[in-house]
């Protein structure tokens, strides 16, 4: 499908759009404070991608036998294709159907981020070596950024270099302040290469790889490179519209301020909790949202 002109635009059934707002709502998350800034059909599509996002991520998170994980990642492939193809049935797929007529939403991006998905689905996750952690970033943070901005409305080329800086940058924040919780799940998202490179040869424990007491060298080179990209990110939001980029923006500074507390607290201190509470994200989105 390509973009077409509002009018033309599918209109979603309102029980969709009832529901995909009350996806959002119960998520507790900054994403709605920075989507409520923008205009009513951007929000409405904003909602919809995320509460795709959110359906897809319960599957691979919840427990379960790994095939029926991916039996249902791969009906929700074909539920894509039946939106591509006018059919779409699920509530979640039904309310996308209006989005990707009006912002020319890609097909492939929604199926990049059902592959994120079966890579989390896995009862046991190893991330070999950083080409395999920026192909995970890419699958499930970078793919909901290229969805995003097109919702935003921004341009080429800045809009794709906009999603892949800040979409790792975000990832990486997440792999560094979840590595307790996902070590006691069997995840690990620090590359095998550069633990073994730090002396972590033996990865079949998580969490007594993560008491190694060079796992903080290995912290400090991801913490580098989410910094990079969060700078990258910066200067790329700098040459767009401000009114197009806010909402990415409001991202970025909640994001960065988790990032600045997790350096803060260090990274030998990796089990120690972190966050930004429910008031200070409020308060980053009214101070960007009006910029």
């Amino acid at each position: 499908m390509n973009g077409s002109t509002a009018s033309a635009a599918v209109v979603p059934a309102p029980a969709s759009i009832d529901y995909i707002e009350t996806v959002v709502r119960r998520s507790g998350t900054s994403f709605y404070w920075a989507m409520r800034f923008l205009p009513p059909e951007k929000r409405r599509a904003m909602f919809a991608v995320y509460a795709f996002c959110r359906e897809v991520d319960d599957i691979a998170d919840e427990p379960g036998p790994i095939d029926d994980k991916r039996r249902a990642l791969q009906e929700w492939r074909e539920e894509i294709d039946h939106l591509y193809a006018g059919r779409a049935a699920k509530p979640v797929s039904v309310a996308l159907q209006d989005p990707v007529e009006r912002f020319g939403l890609r097909h492939e991006d929604f199926l990049a981020v059902i592959d994120g998905m079966e890579m989390d689905a896995a009862p046991r996750i190893r991330i070999a070596d950083l080409p395999e952690l920026h192909l995970y970033c890419d699958r499930v943070a970078c793919a909901v950024g290229r969805l995003s901005v097109r919702i935003f409305g921004v341009p080429e080329p800045f809009g794709d270099q906009l999603s892949a800086a800040l979409g790792e940058a975000l990832q990486l924040t997440n792999i560094l302040r979840d590595l307790k919780e996902d070590a006691a799940r069997d995840r690990l998202y620090l590359p095998e290469d550069l633990l073994r490179a730090h002396g972590i040869v033996e990865t079949a424990d998580a969490e007594r790889a993560l008491r190694h007491p060079d796992v903080m060298e290995v912290c400090e080179k991801i913490a580098s490179l989410a910094l990079r990209r969060f700078n990258e990110a910066a200067r790329v939001a700098s040459q767009c519209d401000r009114k197009r980029v806010r909402p990415a923006v409001i991202m970025m500074q909640v994001y960065r301020r988790t990032f600045d507390r997790l350096a803060g607290r260090g990274w030998r201190r990796w089990a120690e909790p972190v966050s930004v509470s429910r008031a200070e994200k409020l308060w980053v989105a009214l101070r960007y949202g009006f910029v």
